[in-house]
């Protein structure tokens, strides 16, 4: 479908949940977008679940304990499909394990904004445009022990948003990012009713210098590096049920734009703003990192409004059927993406097949609400007992 508004806008749907000055928006989102449809209909959680396919996106130290020696998965994310029907995110992710105590993986992402119209006026003949933005990286797990791993993945980022002029070209700006992550596995422990599993992860991802078009360092932004850390608790009831609990927090460590009144008077005039835009821009992306854990103007209280935090739950049965739950939180001074999410997954032989479904809990209208989620993965090869 053809979609005959400014990309500019769009562009602002896409990147920004809020119009708030202290919201941090950084550039190519895309990247924090759950592309699959497990992960998704927990609430976005999947540093600390249990390993599979889409591990690369959430925290690729999992692959070590999968137990499947190859896997390979596909998924396809509408969005925003109240207003267009041509916008998505798809990826396709690969792995495979080396021997028990190792794996490598790679995988493509690919955010497409369909087919846009350009005008100057409205009866003017209108320039088709085609924008994108797409990401390939590849990882490294090894564990470090039979309960721990870790990993190290590299990404190669390219954003391909810039409209063609008669001053400028419309060349691709691009960059590149690194990953390094952590899981925790333990052993099957025995309760008085039930046996457990205990899991723990982390992940410091996106650490990458600023995507900039032109190579200009007053019209850039930071990519956005976070940090996530999780846990999760398996509840084995018997040879057939299982109830796996989990909780994940993400902070982005992207600095907190400033306020704008640079001088106090309570008015903030357009040089003011111009200047503190250009203050954000100039800092540094290794700098950002350690200022965005305390730079929030109003100090620890807005510094922890920072951090989302998301629960989510799966049933599965003979680990052949699941049934998921979760929820996000976003503070609403900070983007304010709240929401329930609901998920299933269905399991034969070698493929599995998950979708997701998103409802918003909040008065910003989520550019996934209403939409279904897909994912289909294919494992084969040698199977690795579970430690």
């Amino acid at each position: 479908m053809r979609k005959i508004i400014p990309l500019f806008i769009l562009l602002f749907i896409v990147s920004s949940g809020n119009a708030q000055d202290r919201v941090i928006n950084p550039g190519v989102p895309f990247l924090l977008v759950s592309a699959d449809a497990r992960a998704a209909g927990m609430g976005d959680i999947g540093v600390a679940t249990s390993a599979d396919a889409f591990s690369q996106q959430w925290n690729p130290a999992k692959y070590a304990f999968a137990t499947d020696a190859q896997g390979f998965s596909i998924s396809y994310t509408p969005y925003l499909t109240d207003l267009v029907n041509d916008i998505s995110l798809g990826q396709l992710t690969y792995y495979h394990k080396l021997n028990e105590k190792s794996a490598f993986a790679g995988s493509l992402r690919y955010f497409g904004l369909g087919e846009i119209e350009l005008r100057e006026n409205a009866n003017d003949e209108p320039r088709l445009v085609s924008p994108n933005e797409f990401a390939i990286d590849g990882s490294y797990s090894l564990k470090l022990s039979e309960k721990f791993s870790m990993a190290v993945a590299g990404r190669f980022i390219n954003s391909n948003l810039k409209v063609a002029s008669d001053s400028n070209d419309a060349s691709s700006a691009s960059t590149f990012a690194v990953d390094v992550a952590g899981f925790y596995q333990s052993e099957e422990l025995a309760y008085n009713e039930f046996n457990g599993r205990w899991r723990a992860g982390f992940n410091i991802q996106n650490l990458g210098p600023k995507i900039s078009y032109d190579n200009d360092q007053f019209n850039n932004n930071f990519i956005p590096a976070n940090l996530k850390i999780g846990t999760g608790f398996d509840f084995i009831l018997d040879d057939y049920n299982k109830v796996a609990v989990n909780v994940e927090f993400n902070k982005l460590l992207v600095p907190t734009p400033q306020d704008p009144d640079l001088n106090g008077d309570g008015t903030v005039t357009s040089e003011e703003r111009n200047q503190n835009n250009d203050n954000y821009r100039s800092i540094a992306w290794t700098s950002g990192v350690f200022k965005s854990f305390g730079d929030a103007p109003d100090g620890f209280g807005e510094e922890a409004k920072e951090v989302t935090y998301a629960l989510g739950a799966e049933y599965l049965y003979q680990d052949s059927f699941a049934m998921r739950l979760g929820y996000f939180h976003e503070s609403p001074l900070k983007g304010a993406r709240q929401f329930f999410s609901l998920g299933a997954g269905f399991k034969y032989n070698v493929v599995k097949v998950d979708v997701s479904y998103l409802f918003s809990a909040s008065k910003v209208k989520n550019p996934l609400e209403n939409t279904l989620r897909f994912s289909l993965t294919f494992n084969f090869g040698e199977k690795y007992d579970e430690y």
